[in-house]
């Protein structure tokens, strides 16, 4: 099955971020928190879709690893720059949201925070630890090494804060007292369309790193003899 062209996705992320966005705003009702819980459908889907995404940079690197195919490694590469878009979008968010609803930028108290910044963090020593290796089939490996061995730590930091108490920040699929219906619809569109968003992002910056590869190749084609004598600057990131 042959997938969706950028343009279709892209178009599909529109419409599906219209749509979610529209059932938030003018169809869920308001909750206790009053308006600055609207925030709530854009914080979660960025929060769950950045650990997603981080977790499948960590399967996209098995598969770099089990073949030695550099495109596993340039979509886990890409798969963790987006999602580190995404997880500094949801530490933004989570502020204004901590502002508004318990009058500090930062809860220390609160697990489900303090966890997304450890992972958050841990994923930001990605990119010192691969530029600082200038061979790049070593890089590519190391960095695989990196992003499943943190993609695994994913699901156990999220085990934890689950099982954590106090736990004051709110669940959203808890039995008994998660979301009522109106919410949840409006909720999972927004979390669908945050998705499509990530996907449509990953398949451009994809394109646009093939595209600049291939670039290359006409400039050292048609570039004279005598200046196509290799580079001994280092190779970095795919």
């Amino acid at each position: 099955m042959r997938a969706p062209s950028l343009r279709t996705l892209a178009f599909l992320t529109v419409v599906t971020l219209a749509a979610g966005y529209g059932l938030a705003f003018f169809w869920a009702p308001l909750d206790t928190e009053g308006f600055i819980q609207k925030i709530f459908y854009l914080h979660v889907p960025l929060a769950i879709v950045a650990l997603v995404g981080f977790m499948a940079a960590a399967v996209l690197s098995i598969l770099h690893l089990r073949s030695g195919d550099p495109k596993w490694d340039a979509r886990s590469y890409v798969s963790i720059h987006m999602s580190v878009i995404f997880g500094t979008a949801v530490l933004l968010t989570g502020a204004l949201w901590a502002k508004g609803q318990w009058g500090v930028w930062w809860e220390w108290d609160e697990p489900t925070l303090v966890s997304f910044l450890i992972v958050f963090l841990l994923y930001a020593t990605y990119y010192p630890l691969r530029y600082a290796i200038e061979d790049r089939e070593r890089q590519a490996r190391y960095a695989s090494v990196f992003a499943i061995t943190a993609g695994a730590f994913v699901p156990l930091n999220f085990m934890a804060v689950r099982l954590a108490e106090p736990l004051i920040h709110p669940r959203t699929f808890a039995s008994g007292g998660g979301l009522p219906g109106d919410m949840l619809i409006a909720f999972l569109v927004c979390l669908a369309g945050t998705a499509l968003l990530w996907v449509t992002l990953v398949r451009f910056e994809l394109g646009a790193k093939a595209a600049k590869a291939d670039l290359g190749k006409i400039r050292r084609a048609l570039a004279p003899s005598d200046s196509l004598a290799p580079s001994r600057g280092r190779s970095i990131a795919p």
